[in-house]
């Protein structure tokens, strides 16, 4: 009897093997660190993807990039972000990530929803891809803001605790929308259907914040740790948040000044 999580390392190990073993075979000089511990010798032909995307090609590299080494750059790959949800049927909610960093930042970022419209109808199109450059803006979606005025909170689904909602409540929101998956937060807040993100808890780690942070700062939003730190990608560093998440397309001062002292105490970055 196959479980949830057999299911969800399944289709995790397949989509990391592609993504991976594609990246490496293209660009065989960056780091690519994936959510699972993967060989990547011995991954069939019919997994490697070796095409590109002319639209993107198309448009002119940033100057600040157009100097960077194929060694130079870290890409942090999680191949099924909001595996519970997943499991659970919920398919809006899942993305795959990819994010490129570069000098420890998050410079360039995918976020693959391969259900978006799954429950749109025998015709609709299945599957979306939303991307982003620094310096170059973010493609694949309406950029849209939040109602003007609602504070309307977007937090984790399967993951609360006592701090995660104490730190909601002193934000005092209208509203608070339970959903799974950083991908699926970030696009929460670029689509307008939520002003912030918070997630006071150390459970997500940087291949889940990677990519939809540079979409984010690629369309000027920003994130943060709960206490207000940038996030770091370079090889070397830990791979958990230890202290949460704190993202708005706008207004981050807003949020980020009622963090409570006593939330930002609990979580040691």
């Amino acid at each position: 009897q196959a479980g949830p999580n057999d299911l969800q390392t399944k289709a995790d190990r397949l989509v990391q093997m592609s993504i991976c073993a594609s990246l490496a075979r293209k660009f065989p000089k960056v780091t690519i660190i994936g959510e699972e511990e993967l060989p990547t010798d011995d991954v069939t032909e019919d997994l490697i993807e070796d095409g590109h995307c002319e639209e993107i090609l198309k448009k002119p590299c940033p100057a600040q990039y157009t100097g960077i080494k194929e060694e130079e750059l870290v890409i942090w790959v999680d191949p099924l972000d909001g595996t519970k949800e997943y499991t659970e049927g919920l398919l809006d909610h899942v993305t795959v990530l990819i994010g490129i960093a570069y000098g420890g930042k998050a410079i360039a970022g995918v976020i693959n929803q391969p259900y978006y419209n799954y429950e749109a109808g025998a015709n609709a199109v299945l599957g979306r891809t939303i991307w982003g450059v620094l310096g170059m803006g973010a493609f694949g979606f309406q950029l849209t803001e939040a109602p003007a005025g609602k504070h309307i909170i977007v937090t984790t689904r399967s993951h609360s605790s006592a701090l995660v909602n104490e730190c909601i409540i002193a934000l005092n929101p209208d509203h608070v929308i339970r959903v799974g998956g950083a991908g699926n937060k970030i696009i929460q807040l670029i689509e307008g259907k939520a002003s912030a993100y918070v997630f006071a808890s150390p459970g997500c780690k940087k291949w889940d914040t990677c990519a939809p942070e540079a979409i984010l700062h690629a369309v000027g939003g920003k994130i943060t740790d709960i206490c207000g730190n940038s996030f770091q990608y370079n090889k070397e560093v830990k791979h958990m948040n230890s202290a949460g998440v704190l993202a708005t397309l706008r207004n981050y001062d807003y949020y980020a000044s009622r963090i409570p002292n006593t939330v930002k105490e609990s979580l040691v970055p």
